[in-house]
C-alpha cells in the first residue's frame, strides 16, 4: 500500500516540520507492511478519553487526527481484517469502507457476535427474497452468511478510540438516521464527497456534492446538530480544479462554517481515474491558502 492510502494529519496554521507541506513534499515515498512508516508518539487515549463527556467534539477530532498515520477508506477493502491489521502495524485511526446510509438502518440488526468478541451489523436473512436466502445458504466460502449478510463488522478491543464511519449519503434526514445508528459504537463520522463511481453520484452522493455545495453542508449542519454526543463530524472531498485552489479552499471553508471537525482532501478532481497521478502541486497550494484563514482551524488530512 502506497502513501496515497494513508492520510497523514496537521492543521492548516502547522508551521513545524510535519505540517501538510512538508509531509507532502515526501508522499511519494513508497510504504508497505513490510516497510512502514516511522510509528508517530503513543496518543494516550486512555488518559484523553478518561472523562469523554468534557470534551468538545473539536478536542476530540485534533487528539483522533493530529499527526496522525490514517488508513483512508477503500470500497470492498477497509473491512475489519484489513483495519485491524493496519492497526497491528502503527495506524493511529482507520475508516470503514463507505457505506450508503440506507445498507446501516432498518432493517439492519444490531448483534454482538460472542463468538468473535465484535459488534456485527447485519441484514436478517429473513428479509431476502427466497432466491437470496437460498444462495447465502449455500455460500461454502461463508458460512456465516446462512445467517444474513454483514454490513459492518467492528472489533470493539481494537479498534477503540480509533473507527471513523463513512457514509455515502445525499440527504440530510438519511445521513441522520444512519449516523444515529452506529454513533455509540464509533468514534467519528464521516460524510464521503469524494467517491466518483456512477453508484454514489447517480445516487447524489460522493463527489456529486461537490457540485452542490448548499446540499454537502446542509448535511454537515444536521449532523452536527442532531447526533446528540461529542463524537467529531467529517468529510472527505477531492480537488474541484486541476490547478486552481480557490474552489477547493472555498469549498473546505465553508463546510467548516457549516461544522466540520475535521476534512481530509484527495489529491484528484472528479475525473481523474485512480491510474492518473495526484495533483500534488495543487494540494499543497490548496493548504497554503487554508493557512492563510483564521477560520480553518481544524485538522486537514492529506490523503
Amino acid at each position: 500500500m502506497t502513501t496515497t492510502s494513508v492520510s497523514t494529519a496537521a492543521t492548516a496554521g502547522d508551521d513545524n516540520d510535519d505540517s501538510p507541506i512538508n509531509l507532502l513534499k515526501d508522499s511519494q515515498t513508497l510504504h508497505s507492511l513490510q516497510n512502514p512508516p516511522p510509528l508517530l508518539p503513543n496518543n494516550n487515549d486512555d488518559d484523553f478519553f478518561s472523562n469523554p463527556s468534557d470534551l468538545t467534539p473539536q478536542e476530540i477530532a485534533n487528539h483522533l487526527f493530529l499527526n496522525s498515520e490514517i488508513l483512508a477508506p477503500m470500497v470492498r477493502a477497509s473491512t475489519t481484517p484489513l483495519r485491524t491489521l493496519a492497526l497491528s502495524h502503527g495506524a493511529s485511526l482507520v475508516y470503514t469502507e463507505e457505506l450508503v446510509d440506507r445498507s446501516i438502518t432498518s432493517p439492519t440488526e444490531r448483534i454482538i457476535n460472542d463468538e468473535l468478541g465484535t459488534i456485527d451489523y447485519r441484514v436478517p436473512k429473513h428479509t431476502y427474497s427466497a432466491k437470496v436466502q437460498r444462495r447465502l445458504e449455500n455460500d461454502r466460502d461463508n458460512p456465516d452468511a446462512a445467517n444474513g449478510a454483514v454490513i459492518l463488522r467492528i472489533d470493539p478491543t481494537v479498534e477503540r478510540h480509533k473507527l471513523i464511519y463513512q457514509m455515502g449519503t445525499g440527504e440530510p434526514n438519511l445521513a441522520l438516521d444512519a449516523a444515529l445508528t452506529v454513533v455509540k459504537d464509533v468514534d467519528g463520522l464521516d460524510v464521503n464527497m469524494g467517491c466518483p463511481k456512477k453508484f454514489s453520484v447517480s445516487g447524489g452522493m460522493g463527489s456529486a456534492l461537490l457540485g452542490d455545495m448548499n446540499r454537502a453542508c446542509d448535511i454537515i449542519k444536521t449532523l452536527r446538530r442532531n447526533i446528540g454526543c461529542n463524537k467529531p463530524v467529517s468529510a472527505k472531498i477531492r480537488l474541484l480544479d486541476e490547478e486552481n485552489p480557490k474552489p477547493t479552499v472555498d469549498f473546505v471553508r465553508n463546510l467548516v462554517k457549516a461544522g466540520a471537525n475535521a476534512i481530509a482532501i484527495h489529491g484528484r478532481i472528479r475525473g481523474d481515474e485512480s491510474h492518473i497521478m495526484a495533483r500534488w502541486e495543487t494540494l499543497i497550494n490548496v493548504v497554503k491558502e487554508l493557512k492563510m484563514y483564521g477560520d480553518v482551524s481544524v485538522p486537514i488530512i492529506i490523503n
